[in-house]
């Protein structure tokens, strides 16, 4: 059912990003959906679910590891081998003939990993040896997760250089920019908590030690991407993979200071827990602290993302679930149309159910 259409959302507004035009405010969020083929190749399949979703203003790719190294889940996609890169290219060259823009996230996932999905059952890494409670997702099925092996200062030399190496990567498949993954309990994330970075070196104790990674992995891309095709993911008191900061309100308005040098493209902000416990961050400050543009994510309905924009607490909101559900998201905002639900046993792996198949309004659907 189409009830009145509703062109004046300012949802549908354009935004210009440097020399980016946003056609709207609507960005599909980052959605891990396993379903990339052998040798963490995106396929076939995966051009089709994100040229469907080509109408969002930006699409964000699903996280993608910077090397065989930043791995921590089965059947995710690359951005470190030429297959990989190729794969990635049929995809942006398809969101691009529709009209759309795509950046890549880039990920290393740190402890949250396992030995059997590394190469030669290679120990995860992190800021310091400290074991996460929980389990990972593997080949063979969900097994505890081991104590990581703390990073020495040569080896985090060498993960800024595969930071750079996936962004030349990022670049030559045709995206439109990066967004840096540094949220969400990887690696970046537990160098930025108090809670699993305990080191006493330059890149532990003080909280210009424990942001000095992720200055350093902006720092470097900038050599490859101008900083206006730089973005940046937070989420400051997000809990999942066990993680967690004693003053997260401290920390993040310091890392929000220290991203402002950097003129970003923009900051992507996790706002609240994905578990449940009740905020304690006032994004509104955070966001205010923020010199950039300011993305907001995390269970925004339509009316609660016009609030937002309306109320000058964000300039584009991120959408994850919806988009996930509704591949023509922006047409049933603008006619105020019924969403399809999104079926969460299809979430992870699988084929086309649930990921492809999501019916649009209208059912001449984009073929890739």
């Amino acid at each position: 059912m189409t009830n009145t259409a509703n062109a004046n959302s300012p949802l549908l507004e354009t935004l210009e990003i440097g020399d980016l035009k946003l056609k709207n405010r609507m960005i599909m969020a980052p959605l891990t959906r396993n379903r990339a083929g052998d040798g963490n190749v995106p396929q076939d399949i995966n051009k089709l679910y994100y040229t469907q979703r080509a109408t969002a203003g930006l699409i964000i790719s699903e996280a993608s590891q910077i090397s065989p190294y930043a791995q921590g889940y089965p059947s995710t996609p690359g951005i470190h081998s030429t297959s990989q890169v190729a794969g990635w290219q049929a995809i942006t060259k398809s969101v691009h003939n529709q009209g759309g823009l795509m950046f890549i996230q880039l990920w290393h996932v740190g402890r949250i990993s396992h030995p059997s999905l590394l190469p030669n059952n290679a120990q995860p890494v992190a800021p310091s040896a400290i074991q996460p409670k929980g389990e990972a997702v593997t080949y063979d099925g969900m097994q505890a997760f081991v104590t990581p092996h703390a990073l020495t200062t040569d080896e985090i030399q060498d993960i800024i250089a595969d930071y750079v190496s996936a962004a030349k990567n990022a670049n030559a498949a045709g995206f439109d920019g990066i967004e840096i993954h540094a949220a969400n309990g990887y690696l970046i994330d537990e160098f930025l908590r108090d809670g699993s970075n305990t080191r006493t070196d330059d890149y532990g104790g003080s909280l210009e030690n424990r942001m000095r990674l992720l200055d350093e992995v902006i720092t470097a891309v900038k050599e490859v991407w101008p900083p206006s095709r730089i973005g940046v993911r937070l989420s400051p008191e997000n809990q999942f993979n066990d993680i967690r900061d004693s003053q997260p309100q401290t920390t993040f308005t310091a890392v929000v200071g220290m991203l402002n040098k950097h003129d970003l493209a923009y900051l992507h902000v996790l706002e609240g827990d994905m578990l449940g416990s009740e905020r304690k961050v006032d994004y509104a400050e955070l966001r205010k602290s923020f010199t950039g543009f300011y993305m907001a994510n995390n269970g925004y309905t339509k009316t609660t993302a016009e609030e937002s924009l309306n109320s000058g607490n964000a300039d584009m909101i991120a959408f994850g679930q919806l988009f996930l559900a509704n591949p023509d998201l922006v047409e049933r905002f603008a006619q105020n149309s019924d969403l399809n639900e999104p079926d969460q046993s299809t979430f992870y792996g699988g084929d086309e159910k649930g990921y492809t198949d999501y019916p649009a309004l209208q059912q001449d659907k984009i073929s890739a």
